[in-house]
């Protein structure tokens, strides 16, 4: 990237993370075409594809504020990405057709380890919605409106919760502070599952 385009998103980045509407659209409009060039070179369906794309940018509203070095975005961006598609395509791998009555079929069951993911996934699930429910009625909504499909804007936020639109950004990070630290959340962070939540 060249200097005067990495300063340029070194300023979106540094704007967004003070709530600023206008230039958090302005990385998604810069950076969605290389979220779904790299999605779509896993060869995912569409739906996947703008499922891939969604979490990578939810992903990054939960991480912007500790972003390091903003120029890396494009790289971050890439890898998230990347990541995510790889997600999709071991649970599509996992998931298949089978006719209970054509006895000739020989089908795989899935092994322990299939189980136990699955399982850690149900723990999670649950933990999250004990810490969700631990957050006090207002920042339950907040963060319920940070995940609305389609995304909702800024401002819309603000008219919703009341909140000046500068201070959305800041209270998010509280609140996703705040679900890290929760005695639900805390057993995944020891055994090194963070990353997920």
């Amino acid at each position: 990237m060249a200097e005067s385009q990495a300063e340029t998103v070194a300023a979106l980045v540094a704007a967004a993370k003070e709530g600023d509407e206008g230039s958090w659209r302005a990385l998604v409009d810069r950076f969605s075409p290389l979220a779904h060039a790299v999605a779509s070179s896993f060869g995912l369906n569409r739906a996947d594809q703008e499922e891939v794309v969604s979490t990578m940018w939810l992903r990054l509203v939960e991480h912007l504020d500790r972003l390091r070095e903003p120029r890396a975005l494009p790289g971050w961006i890439k890898s998230t990405t990347r990541n995510e598609a790889l997600r999709v395509l071991a649970l599509r791998k996992r998931s298949f057709v089978h006719d209970p009555f054509d006895a000739g079929e020989e089908w795989l069951v899935e092994g322990p380890a299939d189980l136990d993911e699955r399982l850690l996934d149900a723990e999670l699930k649950h933990a999250l919605r004990e810490a969700l429910a631990s957050l006090a009625p207002r920042e339950r909504a907040l963060m319920r409106m940070f995940l609305a499909d389609p995304p909702l804007s800024y401002a819309e936020i603000g008219r919703r919760t009341g909140l000046p639109v500068g201070s959305i950004g800041p209270t998010r990070g509280r609140c996703l502070s705040k679900l890290r630290q929760s005695d639900a959340l805390r057993p995944f962070d020891d055994t090194g599952d963070s990353g997920r939540i």
